[in-house]
Parts: structure tokens; C-alpha cells; sequence
């Protein structure tokens, strides 16, 4: 379930993302920098879904479980 959350956190960023590079792109010079700066902090909370999502999705490098070793 945590990563259908996180997955939704990230859909909403990708479109907050797209929303500010299309204001950018009709924004007046004196308002781009302002524009410019909430894209980049858009942008890297992006990311940083991105990374939360495909580290939840990666199996452990090392054993999680002893439960059918044989009996030695």
C-alpha cells in the first residue's frame, strides 16, 4: 500500500513539474526566476519520489528469512 501512496505522490509531481516548465515557458522576465526556482525545488522532490518508489521495489541483498533451511 506504501508504494501506491508514494506512486500517487509522484503522479502529482510529475504534473506540478509540467505545470511550472509550461509557466516558464510564458512567463514574463521578471517572474521567470521565481518560476525557475519552484521548478527546480518541484523537480527534485520528484526525484526524490522517484528514488523512494524504486528502493521500496528492490529486494534486500541479503537474506530476510530462515524459515526452510534444513536441520543440520
Amino acid at each position: 500500500m506504501v508504494i501506491r501512496s508514494l506512486a500517487t505522490d509522484l503522479y502529482r509531481a510529475q504534473q506540478r513539474v509540467h505545470r511550472l516548465q509550461e509557466q516558464l515557458e510564458a512567463a514574463e522576465l521578471g517572474h521567470r526566476e521565481a518560476v525557475r526556482r519552484e521548478l527546480q525545488a518541484a523537480t527534485a522532490e520528484r526525484d526524490q519520489l522517484r528514488r523512494l518508489i524504486e528502493a521500496r521495489k528492490q529486494k534486500p541483498p541479503f537474506r530476510t528469512s530462515f524459515k526452510n533451511e534444513p536441520d543440520l
